[in-house]
């Protein structure tokens, strides 16, 4: 279901993946095996701690504002599935990340209106996957924030229950060999990259991300 989304970035995006550009949703293959699960990491200081009035999938543009945000636009995608490979439907999955100057929306960290924020960047949004586990934002590619290396905040749930709080990662990023968290996560990390490839004949210079997330087994699959 999608929330207060602007027709004109709807219409593209509806034409665009009727024409069934591989930039978009691309499908895996049948699985034969169980999936790796998409590793957690750490939610960070700075999910909002007031959200902004606009928390659609379009990041770019907040209610019916005319200025977008700064920043290369990204079209973050993906599926969300069970370890089978099985689609994930009506789960809720919410990204936040560091606007084109590296503040988020946060009161601690430029706040909505701080000075330093980029004001026409909502920052924080939310999709509900339909039957087809698939999800859809319009953001900026991520950039650096402080000592870590560009990032995107990722976290899905399923009814009420926060199932996943995870991270993704421009994959090649050369920031990437000296993050402490990836460090740490060691190898697992690889199921976090995300290849941000240019859209062909994207006017705009629009970049498309896919990043599908694999969820392991919760109380609420009915598994001990």
């Amino acid at each position: 279901m999608i929330s207060n989304y602007h027709l004109c970035e709807r219409r593209d995006f509806l034409k665009r993946a009727t024409l069934g550009s591989a930039a978009f949703f691309t499908v895996p293959g049948v699985f034969a095996e169980a999936l790796s699960e998409t590793p957690p990491m750490t939610e960070g200081p700075f999910y909002p701690d007031k959200l902004p009035l606009d928390t659609d999938n379009d990041l770019l543009r907040i209610n019916d504002g005319i200025t977008p945000a700064v920043g290369a636009i990204t079209h973050l995608h993906g599926k969300v599935t069970d370890l089978k490979g099985n689609p994930v439907s009506n789960a809720r999955v919410e990204i936040w990340q560091a606007d084109n100057k590296g503040a988020y929306i946060h009161s601690k960290d430029g706040g909505l209106t701080g000075p330093k924020r980029d004001a026409n960047f909502q920052g924080f949004g939310r999709f509900m996957t339909g039957r087809d586990g698939r999800y859809y934002f319009r953001t900026i590619k991520p950039v650096p924030y402080g000592p870590r290396t560009p990032h995107i905040h990722v976290a899905v749930y399923r009814g009420n229950k926060r199932a996943l709080t995870t991270q993704c990662f421009i994959d090649g990023d050369k920031g990437n060999a000296k993050d402490g968290l990836i460090k740490r996560l060691g190898d697992p990390v690889k199921h976090l990259m995300v290849k941000f490839a240019p859209i062909p004949n994207s006017k705009a210079g629009e970049l498309s991300g896919e990043f599908n997330i694999v969820l392991g087994v919760t109380p609420d699959d009915g598994h001990e």
